[in-house]
């Protein structure tokens, strides 16, 4: 009707509808971007990288896991992990035996080619004891799958963990769902078993994946005992050496890692040095071995917020975080 009158309109008037501007009035001309300097310069400077690394040409295609494929290979394990909650939404649970078996085929097959990968790269660069053959991915990936009931049991632990652990937590639904810090330990409990399994790179991709969403960095050589949670989380980091027992709560912004290293005479830090592993015990008191102190000491937090970890023990109670350690009862001296 609007189109008719629109007609009706222009041959009453004798006027020409105007005509509308497109979007881009004039497609770019080819070449424009001078992509030919580009793509050669961009050459140059792989060239360049690759021989200061001393690596080799990549025959026959991809030489590193992808980050992609294992982004698609853990969205498929946590489905199957937590089916009616982090699988699809049209998910009956008459179903859920039948989405788990197809949704892991399909996962551990990519985990089975990005193991490949990874032990042919690990063979090729370093370490030449190691077998890349098909039999020992196949291994490794199997294993992993046998780890997965545990791994559901450890994440069970956790969901609980913050659901007691959080007066705001309305149901452990919701924790699964909305916590990021239950987000960043499913990819731990997945990555440190891959770390276990002996393919690091992988395990670290994995873990970086949820660094990236939640702004939670564990290294998956982190040892983490069960009924582990992280609350709000932000600006946490959990280094390769920490040891966290059971039952410990965290909160933001808490380091547990070596801040130095020894530097060497170029100026850069060395590797392949074992930091002393820090360590949180049942009751999430820091300790950290240490030849010069004594085992039951307990070093100082060092961010006021961290008090809050110990709400049942009084400010003036010795070993409260943050006083100093020569406080006498109901004195706070604190270091800023």
């Amino acid at each position: 009707m609007l189109q008719a009158s629109r007609n009706h309109s222009d041959a009453t008037t004798g006027t020409r509808p105007a005509k509308v501007a497109p979007l881009h009035s004039q497609a770019p001309a080819r070449n424009s971007w001078d992509l030919d300097s580009v793509v050669t310069g961009l050459r140059a400077v792989r060239e360049r990288w690759r021989h200061a690394q001393q690596r080799q040409r990549e025959y026959g295609g991809r030489e590193l896991p992808s980050r992609e494929a294992l982004r698609l290979v853990v969205d498929g394990l946590r489905g199957a992990l937590f089916p009616m909650r982090l699988g699809p939404a049209d998910l009956r649970q008459e179903n859920e035996d039948f989405y788990v078996g197809h949704t892991l085929d399909a996962a551990l097959n990519g985990l089975r080619e990005q193991v490949a990968l990874e032990l042919d790269y690990q063979l090729r660069h370093g370490h030449p004891d190691i077998d890349a053959s098909h039999v020992a991915s196949e291994r490794i990936v199997r294993d992993f799958a046998a780890a997965l009931p545990r791994i559901r049991e450890l994440l069970d632990s956790d969901v609980e963990a913050a659901y007691h652990g959080d007066p705001a937590a309305g149901s452990v639904d919701e924790v699964v769902l909305c916590y990021p810090g239950i987000l960043a330990v499913i990819h731990h409990r997945l990555a440190h078993q891959l770390y276990r399994l002996g393919v690091p790179l992988i395990a670290r991709i994995v873990s970086e994946l949820a660094h990236s969403a939640t702004g939670i960095d564990i290294h998956p050589g982190a040892d983490i005992g069960e009924s582990f949670f992280i609350d709000h989380g932000t600006g946490v980091v959990i280094g390769e050496t920490a040891v966290i027992g059971r039952r410990v709560r965290l909160y933001q912004a808490v380091t547990l890692g070596a801040k130095r290293f020894p530097v060497g005479a170029d100026g850069s830090l060395e590797k392949g040095l074992a930091a002393p592993p820090h360590r949180r015990g049942r009751r999430g008191d820091l300790r950290r071995r240490h030849p010069s102190r004594p085992h039951h000491h307990r070093p100082r937090l060092q961010h006021w917020r961290q008090r809050v970890a110990h709400p049942q023990r009084p400010a003036g109670q010795p070993g409260y975080p943050g006083q100093h350690p020569a406080a006498g009862p109901g004195q706070r001296r604190t270091r800023r």
